[in-house]
């Protein structure tokens, strides 16, 4: 199977499929899939291989201010639409000065993004765990907020750590044609950050780390902060996992 599918527009389009849980069981196929902005499929072949998913339902990650400038999925391709703001700090990254250090700066930014976003969050992670699949959640990028969204969802299967680590180090693929967009959307100009579209693996380590920090676990996280109980893993890993 083919975890990186190709579309000429979406640059960050992923299964999340695949992936095995540290008690033998493996992440269905075709059932959960992470991208950047949906809004980018505006016809063409990528609106037949994206049909082609049978995707049911989207999970919109972006503030409803990005949504208003640039769009979101395109209505009539029929799936059952959810926006779930889960940041409420917005920043700049493309404008940062050279001297932030890319890990660091944005662990921190996630872990606000997992205090401030605490509501939205588990409204997306419902979702997921409905029967609502195949399902794809996308921020603008594919990269920061869909990557939180993507590791606590691959924490509660059982996927190691080092694994959500490797996956989302995998946006670094796309991110020479995330960059590319940035300049087509700003008069060719270079971001002033290094750091722009950037994954690197110790960004997430250190995000998953502060959370056991704080929380004692991921896990400690979901069910101490979110709300949700042991049951409601249970309930994921019977709608995603194989085995």
């Amino acid at each position: 199977m083919i975890r990186n599918l190709a579309f000429d527009r979406l640059h960050n389009f992923r299964d999340l499929g695949g992936y095995r849980t540290e008690d033998g069981r493996t992440v269905r196929w075709g059932r959960l899939y992470r991208s950047d902005s949906l809004a980018k499929l505006t016809g063409g072949p990528d609106r037949e291989r994206f049909l082609a998913l049978g995707i049911h339902t989207v999970i919109d990650l972006r503030y409803p201010w990005e949504i208003e400038a640039r769009g979101r999925v395109p209505e009539d391709l029929g799936t059952d639409y959810h926006n779930l703001s889960i940041e409420h700090r917005p920043y700049d990254q493309a404008a940062l000065g050279p001297e932030i250090d890319t890990a660091h700066f944005l662990a921190e930014r996630y872990a606000e993004v997992a205090e401030d976003g605490v509501k939205e969050i588990r409204q997306a992670l419902e979702v997921i765990a409905a029967d609502s699949a195949p399902l794809v959640f996308h921020c603008a990028s594919g990269k920061d907020r869909t990557g939180i969204v993507a590791a606590l969802v691959l924490d509660l299967l059982g996927v190691p750590a080092e694994t959500v680590v490797a996956d989302f180090a995998l946006t670094g693929l796309a991110t020479e044609r995330l960059v590319a967009d940035w300049r087509g959307a700003h008069g060719g100009r270079e971001p002033r950050w290094p750091g722009y579209g950037q994954a690197p693996p110790e960004l997430m380590r250190l995000f998953l780390g502060g959370l056991a920090a704080r929380h004692g676990s991921v896990r400690g996280y979901v069910h101490e902060v979110l709300g949700l109980g042991p049951e409601f893993g249970t309930l994921l890993r019977e709608r995603l996992l194989d085995g």
